[in-house]
């Protein structure tokens, strides 16, 4: 810390000194004990900058990533022609529509019943009478010109509307089926009726008694067509009759409408939307490059010299890390259905593979038992990954929600590589016994418990049960400890162990033969309340008692790399994508490149997981750590510059109050010498003047 010189000038000047100047430059001196902090502070702020900056350019890749692993998304988009629009005219194409070619013949347009009234000269003129409608097969209205209470099914204009626009507002208004409506030509105006309901199923029914109060005239009505007729198509060779003229469902997912007949077939085309797939991903590649871009500026310096924000940091090792491991992931080609994750499923059978158009190759789970010492799932992905280079696979396994899928990849990129697998693998799965507490504990009875059930008290069990008595340390019996002491593994064996060691494990156990046939097993503490409360952990299995199933394989897509969809790597860990050879899997194999981006354990799903695990969103996310870490290094930071600054505000106030004292007494000085001065002289007579 510096130091602070004060300069009194002379001490017999009466002038004193600035006290402002001199505690502003003691509290400088003072506040330079923050400076470090305030440079991290500034530091932490810029890590902060750049860290949300990364987590908006991964926000970006993650939205992209969405449009592709969305089952509703762009994969799932169509689109259609027709050969003739002047026939047939698509209007819209659901995320259901079936991508196809399909050969439409239009014999019949749909028609709706209609007519008219005789025209007038003048469509001003008044109108008096009544007229009578029906539509569609319902009941009849009688609409009345003129003043009156409408009441049922007798409807008036009202009063002072008496013209064929008073007319047309009151059918419209009544909502009876029918829409009216008025035409002018040279001839005059009149007013048209048209059943709401098209085809077979509508139709009019009208009796008119207006007239022309004006002229005299009457107005007849005029019928077109009393009866509609429905449409009639073939689609495919597939004939349909529909009430509409827009038609929906004749093919999967898709509306048309239909403008006239032809002779010749109409053809319809729905495709996949090859250039909107191609638009995403070309998306995707653009912000990742955009990411990939700012984390490897971070790692450099900045144009005046000095180190970026983030440079060393393990947050940016881990997320650059995690970016290059998914893109150079790869995705299965398929899996195997799921099993459940518990212990004790066990695998027999065989599975066949053949990669391309190599040889097939039968994996017998009686060989993978003898090589990796185990029939399970685990055992059966051990066998194929140490075989991979022979048998041209690789396998996986995940697992969710308590069960585990095995996947397989090929070693061969794109078609050659294609893998089609037989599989004859039956699972055997244990039925698992669990505990229930009876729940009737108090400070005079033991805590008890039913463990079951068992098919039989000879069924072979295998697993382990761990229990804890009150607060004493969980102990866990292995079922094969079970079986070297007792010589079995069934659910009687297991009571025999438990009572042979009830002093030291803290309970005992008894073989209950239960009303349905089966058999369980009940566990008692042997300290009573809840200082002997049972905390019991079922891993049992009755391996006797088991289900069994075939496992079936999925094909999930050909495509195991983005390479594949002609998007590389380069040397900085940006993409280059070639649009080409994205094209040309669309056209030739669409469902491979939704399995890409959709399926299970696809590298589309596991892409989008790391996205998630690695940015903002998640609160365990690896920017969303670095932001909780910042921002709890800054609280600190901000709480020590405060609790300083208010020490630093008392100093400069108490230093204020001296220096002001001290300032006071300086000024007073040539007084008080002046005042001694003159007291010695009186007593001395020193300095008075003399006569010579």
């Amino acid at each position: 810390m510096g130091t602070v010189g004060l300069s009194f000038g002379s001490p017999t000047s009466g002038t004193g000194f600035d006290v402002s100047s001199t505690v502003a430059q003691i509290v400088s001196n003072l506040q330079n004990v923050e400076t470090p902090w305030q440079n991290q502070l500034s530091s932490l702020e810029s890590q902060d900058s750049a860290i949300s900056n990364l987590g908006s350019l991964l926000s970006n890749v993650s939205n992209d990533i969405s449009q592709l692993t969305d089952a509703d998304g762009v994969l799932s988009e169509v689109e259609g022609s027709s050969s003739d629009t002047s026939v047939l005219d698509l209007t819209s194409a659901s995320s259901s529509a079936e991508v196809g070619t399909y050969d439409v013949a239009v014999n019949l347009l749909a028609t709706t019943a209609n007519g008219y009234l005789d025209e007038i000269a003048d469509a001003s003129d008044t109108l008096s009478g009544s007229m009578t409608i029906q539509a569609n097969g319902g009941s009849t209205y009688t609409f009345e010109i003129g003043a009156g209470t409408s009441s049922g099914d007798t409807i008036y204009t009202g009063s002072g509307e008496d013209t064929l626009a008073d007319l047309e507002s009151a059918i419209n208004n009544a909502d009876i089926g029918v829409t009216a409506s008025v035409t002018t030509d040279a001839n005059g105006s009149r007013l048209t009726l048209e059943s709401n309901t098209s085809g077979a199923d509508g139709s009019l029914n009208v009796c008119s008694s207006i007239a022309d109060a004006t002229t005299g005239d009457s107005l007849g009505y005029n019928s077109i067509t009393a009866t509609g007729s429905n449409a009639s198509l073939t689609v495919n060779g597939i004939s349909y009759s529909v009430a509409s003229n827009t038609v929906s469902g004749v093919i999967p997912g898709v509306t048309f409408d239909l403008l006239g007949t032809s002779s010749d077939d109409v053809q319809v085309v729905i495709s996949n939307d090859s250039s909107a797939v191609e638009s995403a991903v070309n998306q995707f590649v653009s912000d990742y490059n955009s990411l990939i871009s700012a984390v490897n500026a971070q790692q450099g310096d900045t144009s005046s010299g000095t180190a970026e924000p983030l440079y060393g940091s393990p947050t940016l090792t881990l997320l650059q890390e995690d970016l290059l491991n998914g893109i150079d992931s790869g995705n299965p080609n398929g899996y195997l259905s799921s099993v459940s994750a518990d212990a004790g499923v066990t695998l027999s059978g065989s599975l066949t593979i053949q990669v391309g158009d190599g040889a097939s190759q039968t994996i017998d789970m009686s060989t993978v038992e003898s090589a990796e010492g185990g029939d399970t799932l685990a055992d059966l992905e051990s066998y194929i990954n140490a075989n991979s280079s022979t048998l041209g696979v690789t396998a996986g396994i995940s697992t969710s929600d308590g069960e585990s899928t095995l996947t397989l990849t090929s070693g061969t990129s794109g078609s050659s590589g294609a893998l089609s697998v037989t599989s004859a693998i039956d699972v055997s799965t244990p039925t698992a016994l669990s505990y229930t507490d009876s729940g009737t504990t108090s400070t005079t009875t033991a805590d008890s418990g039913t463990l079951g059930e068992a098919e039989s008290s000879s069924d072979a069990l295998s697993g382990s049960l761990t229990v804890q008595v009150g607060s004493s340390a969980a102990q866990t019996i292995e079922m094969s400890s079970v079986d070297s002491a007792e010589g079995g593994d069934t659910l009687s064996d297991l009571e025999s162990y438990i009572n042979a060691n009830s002093s030291t494990l803290g309970f005992s156990a008894t073989l209950v033969n239960d009303s349905d046939g089966t058999v369980s097993l009940s566990l008692t503490s042997n300290t009573d309340g809840s200082a002997g409360a049972l905390t019991v952990t079922s891993n049992l299995y009755d391996a006797t008692n088991s289900t069994s199933s075939t496992l079936s394989y999925t094909n999930s897509s050909d495509v195991n790399s983005l390479t594949s969809l002609g998007i590389s790597v380069n040397d900085d860990g940006s993409l280059s994508f070639d649009s080409n050879t994205l094209d040309s899997v669309l056209n030739t194999d669409y469902s491979s490149v939704v399995g890409f981006f959709q399926n299970i354990d696809s590298w589309g799903q596991n892409f989008s997981n790391m996205l998630t695990n690695a940015g903002t969103s998640s609160s365990t996310g690896i920017l969303a750590l670095a932001e909780s870490s910042i921002s709890s290094t800054e609280s600190t930071l901000n709480a020590e510059i405060s609790n300083e600054n208010s020490v630093i505000s008392a100093d400069q106030s108490s230093l204020t109050a001296e220096l002001n004292s001290a300032n006071e007494i300086l000024q007073e000085l040539p007084s008080q010498l002046q005042g001694i001065n003159e007291l010695y002289s009186a007593i001395t007579g020193y300095n008075e003047g003399t006569d010579s």
